[in-house]
């Protein structure tokens, strides 16, 4: 993609209203533009981030047996009524009622419609398990939007969904998505620590979020050292996952919100104590049958008796993400993107639009690493050269590609990682060979 034919509104200058990193980062770097409180339009270089981090999680969501579907944002809020939640979830759910005076609700969350769905199309165990996920936008009317897509009005969410015919193979399913997690946030750059959670307006007792560590973060992390050194599991889903979990969940993990400094000073040695500032991205639950009871999910047992389904759901804030990753990768400069949920892969930067040999070298460069499979973006605009290091710099792509007319005339290419900011000069053969790589992580 030429720059000069992109929709890129950059900020030199920190907006007012942004009180933290990700937000006055996303503003400046042209990624979000705010429509109203806590509701905001997606540029093009921030869909890129959220379309990437989208491809990531329904990769790793279908390589753990869930299936996509997609519900609607509205729902009718009978089903809403027969689960008992209608009156209790409060004014952070937007109501609605229609021309023809049937209330209706725009979802915050998806347990009624999806059990409705289930019920309707599933009669025998025969049938189970199953896991149906989809990827859409909610909306829960918070009384302080802030923090830009942090802490949102509207946001895009994946929301699974698991069916089983007891608590034995819920439990599985759950663990399940518990592997997906760490895979998926591992993917994105991130290390996230599985933290035991309060299952809150969700209900259930079984629960856990997944906070990634941020110095500007939200909540407060205690843990045990150990839990940040434990490897990324494969996506071997045949297996039994116990072990896999037990190795997380045997240490000391909470959040401040579950945190009991006794508890934590007891089983944690205190050169094992970890204190840190983190940000949830994910949350999963197990609550058996507190949806399908009340609303009649039922399936025929191998008895040949009707009994209700046991239940899971599991959440990851893919908007929330974008965020997320910024306050864990950026610099003074800007945004350090990983490579996986980078908007493009290298920045490239012509120093002298119009030098014949430096658009010659620029062009050969660009094609290649097209042709190799990489996202370009190519500043081929007649700017000052500061104002493109600039601009490269605050949009934090992993890697920049420099050519000038000195460069283009020995037929070289000054490549900068944007991570470690190491520099080096190499030819264009090589050039093509180095940015196509595998990705430097920082």
């Amino acid at each position: 993609m030429r720059l000069s034919d992109y929709f890129l509104p950059t900020l030199k200058e920190n907006p007012a209203e942004a009180q933290i990193v990700s937000h006055r980062l996303m503003l400046r770097a042209g990624m979000v533009r705010q429509s109203a409180a806590g509701i905001y339009s997606w540029l093009p270089l921030g869909l890129r981030v959220l379309e990437k981090i989208g491809a990531i999680v329904r990769q790793e969501q279908n390589r753990a047996g869930a299936i996509e579907v997609l519900m609607p944002t509205l729902q009718p809020a009978e089903l809403w009524r027969e689960s008992g939640r209608y009156d209790d979830y409060g004014k952070e759910m937007l109501r609605i009622t229609d021309r023809h005076d049937r209330d209706l609700l725009y979802g915050p969350t998806n347990e009624e419609l999806i059990t409705q769905i289930f019920r309707d199309n599933v009669r025998s165990y025969k049938e189970l398990p199953r896991n149906l996920y989809h990827v859409q936008w909610k909306f829960r009317d918070e009384i302080r939007p802030r923090f830009g897509v942090m802490r949102g009005r509207e946001f895009l969410m994946k929301d699974a969904y698991s069916f089983d015919i007891d608590e034995a193979s819920a439990r599985q399913a759950y663990q399940k998505m518990f592997v997906a997690y760490l895979r998926t946030f591992k993917r994105m750059g991130l290390q996230a620590i599985p933290v035991a959670a309060d299952t809150g307006p969700i209900g259930g007792d079984l629960s856990h979020e997944f906070i990634i560590l941020a110095e500007t973060g939200e909540s407060e992390v205690f843990c045990h050292e150990d839990v940040l050194n434990q490897p990324v599991p494969e996506a071997d889903y045949s297996r039994d996952l116990t072990p896999v979990i037990d190795a997380y969940t045997q240490y000391y993990a909470r959040s401040d919100e579950f945190h009991d400094g006794a508890i934590f000073e007891e089983q944690v040695p205190e050169a094992k104590r970890v204190t840190a500032r983190g940000i949830e991205v994910g949350h999963i639950f197990y609550f058996g049958e507190k949806y399908s009871a009340p609303m009649k999910a039922l399936v025929t047992g191998p008895d040949g008796k009707d009994v209700p389904v046991h239940m899971g759901s599991y959440g990851i804030g893919v908007s929330r993400l974008v965020g997320g990753i910024i306050e864990a990768c950026h610099d003074d400069d800007g945004i350090v993107w990983p490579w996986g949920v980078a908007p493009f892969h290298v920045g490239l930067i012509n120093l002298k639009p119009g030098d014949a040999a430096t658009d010659a070298l620029c062009d050969k460069l660009y094609n290649g690493l097209s042709q190799n499979g990489l996202d370009v973006l190519y500043d081929d605009r007649d700017e000052r050269a500061g104002a493109k290091f600039s601009n490269m710099d605050l949009i934090g792509l992993p890697w920049q590609a420099v050519v000038g007319p000195r460069g283009a005339a020995a037929g070289e290419v000054e490549i900068k990682n944007r991570a470690t900011g190491e520099k080096i000069t190499l030819s264009l053969e090589d050039s093509l060979q180095k940015l196509s790589q595998a990705p430097i992580q920082k």
